[in-house]
């Protein structure tokens, strides 16, 4: 059966940061005064402060990574002292960057994602990564992985927004469906300490045009997801795409999501799901 097992195969989806950019700079040029102070999902930000941290988070990139501008050196010994550093950075930026009027941030961050797009379109997606994929349990990650990751901090920041302010666009199947596939690297880590015979599968389908299967197999020591199912499924969780962002990214209560799942055979197996948190926060 070892030899039967295909892992997933790469995202490579690098040009579509600048497709999902490109509609955040029409997004947020379309929003009126008012709906810049509008309260996201997210507790602490309205759309303005979204709006400055995706302007901060492309600008700390481009800093770091690509120019190797380090103006600071910060001892991380543990996961923990990663959720803290990004905290503070992201709180940081966006006391700053909030400040700026809607035309001065908008005109910003059309050169930024300009930029940022076309930096990630001129890496090796096959060598290191600078930054691990820390939620995924990865020490080490290849450029593509952190490319996926970026799009799915662009996509569901701007989704926040759109949500807010009434504006849905960018659920489609190009767009969401590779940020969905992202997300869902994440379960072999969380079910990590999950035991199980070997063998067992669980099946995470997200409903709708942009989502699919996914399974996430026990072989002999450890889980991985699999590109096809292997022997029968064990426990299957079925989430709709209009929740599925949301869970990842702590967008929406644990409860709440429980109620809006559907779960068959192994329960236990399959609630795990609902730990998966695609972002350091």
């Amino acid at each position: 059966m070892t030899d039967q097992i295909r892992n997933l195969d790469p995202i490579l989806c690098a040009p579509l940061l600048r497709r999902v950019d490109a509609r955040l700079l029409e997004l947020l040029s379309a929003l009126d005064s008012a709906d810049w102070d509008v309260q996201t999902v997210s507790p602490a930000w309205k759309v303005r402060d979204v709006a400055a941290h995706l302007l901060d988070t492309a600008l700390r990139k481009l800093s770091l990574v690509r120019d190797g501008c380090w103006v600071e050196t910060v001892a991380v010994r543990s996961p923990q002292d990663v959720v803290e550093l990004v905290n503070r950075l992201n709180r940081e930026g966006v006391i700053v960057y909030r400040r700026l009027s809607p035309p001065v941030l908008i005109d910003m961050m059309r050169v930024v994602c300009d930029q940022f797009a076309t930096f990630h379109e001129s890496l090796d997606p096959f060598a290191p990564a600078v930054f691990n994929v820390s939620w995924a349990g990865e020490a080490t990650s290849l450029n593509w992985f952190d490319t996926a990751r970026e799009l799915t901090e662009r996509w569901h920041h701007q989704q926040q927004i759109r949500l807010a302010t009434n504006r849905l666009g960018i659920m489609t199947p190009e767009l969401y469906h590779p940020v969905l596939d992202c997300f869902l690297r994440g379960l072999p880590h969380v079910h990590r300490n999950v035991d199980a015979p070997p063998g067992t599968t669980l099946l995470v389908e997200v409903s709708g045009e942009c989502g699919g299967d996914w399974f996430l197999h026990r072989g002999p020591g450890s889980w991985s997801l699999v590109k096809e199912l292997i022997g029968e499924v064990t426990s299957r969780v079925t989430i709709p795409q209009a929740l599925a962002w949301r869970l990842f990214t702590k967008g929406v209560d644990r409860k709440s999501a429980r109620a809006q799942i559907q779960i068959a055979g192994n329960e236990e197996l399959a609630e795990k799901v609902l730990d998966l948190i695609a972002v350091v926060a």
